[in-house]
């Protein structure tokens, strides 16, 4: 098992996985990830199993400690001084479902913005994901302005330093 940062040269593999694991109204375009992976590609993590892409997660840092329908398509609102790290995508491959990867995975990120001394974590998921976000500590603010992919929406954040200062 080993982690990675992506490169553009990840990029079909990235798309693929991402059209397997989201429905098409909520799946982020080669477009969306080309910008990502140019703009804040050391915010873009791969996991790679005996050589394999097994998964990935994702996402910009901002100052905002929810995610605005914006930032999923404009990766420009990236801020490297961000005090929030955000998640846009947590995906794995089917084939290696079930065997602990999204964990490790957000254990990951988690680590990441720790060591970066980030105030915390946001991210949106659909109700039945809830439960499996709280496990690693998020707290469930409620229902979303965010109407990405038309769907609804829960506000999530992992508070990672009791002060709102970075």
């Amino acid at each position: 098992m080993n982690f990675r940062n992506a490169t553009i040269e990840d990029l079909q593999a990235i798309s693929a996985i991402e059209h397997i694991c989201f429905p098409p109204n909520e799946a982020a375009s080669q477009q969306s990830f080309t910008q990502r992976l140019t703009i804040f590609p050391q915010y873009f993590w791969l996991l790679e199993v005996e050589g394999r892409l097994a998964g990935y997660i994702n996402g910009m840092v901002t100052d905002h400690s929810t995610i605005h329908d914006a930032m999923f398509e404009h990766a420009e609102l990236h801020d490297e001084n961000g005090a929030w790290q955000s998640v846009f995508g947590l995906a794995v491959s089917p084939e290696f479902r079930k065997s602990g990867y999204a964990g490790k995975l957000m254990q990951h990120l988690i680590k990441q913005a720790t060591s970066q001394n980030r105030t915390g974590i946001t991210l949106t998921c659909k109700e039945h994901l809830v439960g499996y976000y709280t496990k690693f500590g998020f707290e469930d603010l409620g229902i979303s302005q965010s109407t990405h992919g038309g769907e609804k929406w829960h506000d999530m954040t992992l508070r990672l330093k009791s002060t709102g200062e970075k």
